[in-house]
């Protein structure tokens, strides 16, 4: 038996809610129904979530966005069937690949264990054509931070030693699937999964809810063109590094 096999736990870092459900949710609930506990750890706060063209902020409408934004992700987490999502609270909007976030997904991936991980790309796509929405700056700074964490932080003892003080031994991530990358090298077949994956995206109401349809139309189709490179009905495609 693999280390792998023994340790069936798998963890999604993302920036935001809905960010998971966008790139991977369909490879999360497929492999869930394989057995595999899987994680979220969403790194803001979920506090820039409203009007972008809104023109008067306040405290209140921040905090009412958060919250329902955290009520929103646990909802489609409870739909494709997590073990749980954590946020680790960032300010939403400004998030930085600092050594603070990097000790943080460290501590998570040290606490949990997960053989696999699942994060977005640090860096921009430019073919065929710039996409601006999967290019926010907090998700490249995810990525940025989420990589680092996975090597050579979480396996190595030297890098945060104050979490071994908190009882955390180094841990080796055996699977990273990067989202978004400039080279995919992966497929997950989700026809199995696909119409879940539908179902925790409108969970995202205040987000989505306005143009649903047009959401959903756009997802089948993108798993339809994600699947054609290796002759699949629908799938999620990742650049997979093996971490040996």
């Amino acid at each position: 038996m693999t280390s792998e096999e023994e340790n069936k736990v798998a963890m999604v870092i993302v920036a935001h809610p809905d960010d998971a459900e966008f790139g991977s949710s369909g490879t999360s609930a497929l492999w869930i129904k394989e057995g595999w506990d899987v994680y979220y750890v969403i790194c803001t706060d979920a506090s820039g979530g409203g009007d972008d063209l809104a023109t008067t902020l306040s405290v209140g409408a921040r905090r009412e966005t958060t919250e329902t934004r955290k009520r929103e992700q646990r909802a489609a987490g409870e739909i494709i069937g997590l073990k749980d999502v954590i946020f680790l609270d960032y300010p939403d909007g400004i998030l930085e690949p600092s050594l603070a976030l990097r000790r943080d997904i460290v501590r998570m991936l040290r606490t949990y264990r997960p053989s696999r991980v699942i994060c977005p790309s640090p860096d921009r796509v430019w073919e065929p054509a710039y996409y601006i929405g999967r290019h926010h700056p907090d998700h490249l700074a995810c990525g940025q931070a989420a990589l680092a964490a996975v090597y050579p932080a979480s396996q190595n003892a030297w890098d945060f030693p104050e979490l071994l003080a908190e009882g955390l031994a180094p841990h080796k991530v055996s699977e990273v699937f990067v989202v978004g990358a400039p080279v995919n090298n992966y497929s997950v077949d989700i026809s199995a999964t696909l119409d879940i994956k539908i179902a925790a995206l409108r969970a995202h109401d205040s987000q989505l809810g306005s143009h649903f349809d047009e959401v959903e139309k756009w997802m089948r189709e993108g798993a339809a063109r994600a699947g054609e490179a290796d002759g699949l009905p629908f799938a999620e495609r990742f650049h997979r590094i093996e971490n040996r």
